[in-house]
């Protein structure tokens, strides 16, 4: 369910350059990615359409809320209205803060998406859920080797040849 909505909005809430993602971009950001981390979304050559964001995310709380109102509205007429005052004020609350938390949720998506699609490019034998951990573990090996930019291509593919043939 999330998947199919995520189909939906986050074309709407990026723009995506035409650029594609260099490999130690690619590298570093799927490293960030299975570290649960947040990735820089130049890294991946996207960026926030924030009028569309901050439109999504009016109509999902004018929805939501719209909702809320139609079940509650009874029984805050009856009770004393100090109870609607503070609900009224831990709504608001988690109004703002639910939306830091949709922008969150919208930029992993799109990074996840935005992975995958280059992963394709620059890995197309390797599947990425079977070996995103696996390049992952290398790229740090590379890091610690300070190995340079222009081989660094050469020595992930390189290490990832020699243990896929391990596991053969």
């Amino acid at each position: 369910m999330q998947e199919k909505i995520a189909k939906f909005i986050l074309p709407k809430l990026f723009v995506v350059s035409r650029q594609p993602v260099l490999l130690k971009d690619l590298l570093e950001a799927n490293a960030l990615f299975n570290e649960g981390m947040l990735i820089d979304p130049a890294k991946l050559n996207f960026r926030y359409r924030y009028g569309a964001l901050y439109g999504v995310y009016v109509g999902l709380c004018g929805t939501l809320l719209l909702l809320a109102l139609a079940v509650l509205h009874n029984t805050f007429t009856k009770i004393d209205f100090h109870y609607s005052i503070f609900a009224t004020i831990i709504i608001t609350s988690l109004v703002f803060v639910g939306f830091d938390a949709f922008r969150i949720w919208a930029r992993k998506m799109k990074s996840k998406e935005l992975i995958e699609i280059a992963w394709k490019n620059h890995f197309p034998y390797f599947p990425y859920e079977k070996y995103s951990r696996k390049i992952e573990e290398i790229y740090n090996e590379a890091m610690k080797d300070e190995v340079s930019r222009k081989d660094l291509e050469k020595y992930v593919l390189d290490k990832l040849v020699a243990s896929a043939g391990e596991t053969a």
